[in-house]
């Protein structure tokens, strides 16, 4: 059995109904792309108390109370229009907001999914987040292909992430379902005023029938802390 959060479900209903209103009136001015509507509804989930159910029993319940379901129903749409107006006015730089699914540019067929990987990167003297730097993650050939353009790389350190950083690798194809490969990758970075970055990771994967487009920290490989020392 799964735990659920129905506020998601209320949230993303909320959103779309919104945001497909928009798209079949004057929608012009704003942007009703995948993307946004995904970055209003975490801008939502992020302001509201969850709901977690376990069974059919808990939905029920949750639907008894009449009057605060319209009261939720009424808070939830206000929230997204806040937040849809904040995202609006400060559209990702990164996102060509097109209107299409994220994951139709991925192979066809048996595919590598590529763990994610995160870690942290710190002053090794101070043990104090590294900011305002880029971390990257190469391979033999270079810069590795990330999934989508929400997930940059070189990888932009900011202070509000204390120095963590994740990487999503692109699908790699596979001849066949079920084969093993191992992926090698370096961490690189150079943080002015710190020595340089080379920290080297493999993980083993085996091909999936198609490519997973959704995120998951379930399966991430997370790396142990890393550390630069000032020159």
């Amino acid at each position: 059995m799964d735990i659920h959060n129905l506020m998601e479900d209320v949230v993303l209903d909320t959103v779309n109904e919104l945001f497909d209103a928009k798209v079949q009136g004057d929608s012009a001015a704003w942007c009703t792309c995948r993307q946004c509507r995904m970055d209003v509804a975490c801008f939502v989930l992020n302001r509201l108390k969850p709901e977690y159910v376990l069974s059919g029993r808990g939905v029920a319940y949750s639907e008894i109370d009449y009057g605060e379901k319209l009261q939720r129903g009424a808070d939830v749409a206000s929230l997204v229009k806040e937040g849809w107006a904040r995202i609006n006015a400060a559209p990702r730089p990164n996102h060509s907001h097109r209107s299409g699914d994220e994951c139709q540019d991925v192979p066809v067929g048996p595919v590598f999914n590529v763990r994610p990987i995160m870690g942290r990167l710190f002053n090794g003297s101070t043990f104090e987040p590294i900011i305002d730097a880029n971390i990257s993650l190469v391979d033999e050939t270079g810069l590795v292909k990330m999934m989508d353009s929400n997930w940059p790389n070189p990888y932009p350190l900011a202070k509000n992430t204390n120095g963590t950083f994740t990487f999503w690798p692109f699908p790699v194809t596979s001849a066949r379902i079920g084969e093993s490969r191992r992926f090698s990758f370096t961490i690189v970075a150079s943080p002015e005023g710190y020595e340089d970055l080379s920290h080297f990771e493999e993980l083993e994967e085996v091909s999936d029938p198609a490519p997973i487009c959704q995120f998951s920290l379930q399966t991430v490989h997370r790396l142990r802390d890393l550390y630069v020392f000032p020159k």
